[in-house]
């Protein structure tokens, strides 16, 4: 049997915490982060070390802001990992997914993690573009900053719930410069035209004072936007989500298969919207493979 490392057991632990909590979770930015975001340029004949930079700014608002944990021993050909929380794009922050940040740096360690906050939505403010235009520029961030940071310009995206909707609609519709070298979804809406979705769910857009039409929901929507040439795409589904249908997997999986994109699909019959035990660590070892394999 594999030994298991007392860090691993550490942040699998924080990692259960945190995916079994609900899309209605929502926690507040701790302003005593907050840090000079300018950035030096390294020395390039110094040894290169590990760091952290947390509230980075990538934009005026107060919730544009990210968190980069950098490797040492990094250079131009480091890749970036994106993690992007959940929250039914109204609430949810960066701090869920300090689990996967942690056990990213103890399994990914020659990654660069950027774990980020967009805006929220709210009555009258729809989260689309929005939210999709934040990462836009997220990415344009990281471009500028990629000297001072030293890493590449290769990312992929790990997301959950409506942060896994974003990462995949996002790697599907906005890498124009195709970037994006993978993302995974864990329990992530797929497809809004989605009649079992949407007699379980009334898609947020409804609440946003958007008149939503089946254009409109397809524009949005990874299923409708995906192409044979988007990237590799990983998926994690449960059978028992009271808010995720089973068919937003399924069909996913389905579409991804006829146009030949590479890709995986793990369906937990008897999970929901987050699980943990055997399957979480089965969700983590086949996250990890994948990302090593196409990242």
């Amino acid at each position: 049997m594999k030994k298991i490392s007392t860090p691993f057991l550490f942040a699998i632990s924080l990692f259960i915490i945190s995916f079994s909590c609900s899309e209605d979770s929502d926690n507040s930015i701790d302003n005593n982060n907050n840090i000079d975001n300018t950035t030096e340029p390294q020395d390039t004949n110094a040894p290169v070390e590990a760091t952290q930079m947390l509230n980075v700014a990538y934009g005026s608002d107060s919730t544009q802001v990210y968190d980069i944990y950098l490797p040492e021993n990094r250079d131009e050909n480091t890749k970036v990992l994106i993690l992007v929380h959940g929250g039914g794009w109204t609430s949810g922050d960066k701090a869920s997914m300090d689990p996967y940040k942690d056990l990213a740096q103890i399994e990914l360690a020659e990654y660069a993690i950027v774990n980020i906050n967009y805006r929220l939505a709210s009555q009258g403010v729809s989260p689309f573009p929005m939210q999709l235009n934040d990462i836009s520029a997220v990415i344009n961030h990281l471009k500028t900053n990629q000297n001072n940071y030293i890493i590449s310009q290769e990312y992929g995206f790990v997301g959950v719930s409506a942060g896994a909707h974003l990462s995949l609609l996002w790697s599907y519709d906005y890498d124009s410069q195709n970037n994006i070298n993978m993302v995974a979804s864990i329990v992530g809406p797929t497809n809004f035209t989605d009649t079992a979705y949407t007699s379980i769910v009334t898609p947020a857009f409804l609440f946003f004072g958007v008149t939503p039409s089946v254009e409109f929901a397809e524009l949005y929507s990874p299923f409708h936007q995906v192409e044979a040439i988007s990237p590799p795409t990983i998926l994690f589904y449960g059978g028992m989500d009271p808010l995720i249908p089973s068919s937003q997997g399924i069909d996913m999986d389905a579409k991804l298969t006829t146009l030949g994109v590479t890709h995986e699909f793990t369906f937990y019959p008897n999970e929901g919207h987050g699980w943990e035990g055997d399957n979480l660590l089965d969700t983590w070892t086949k996250l990890k493979a994948f990302i090593e394999a196409q990242h």
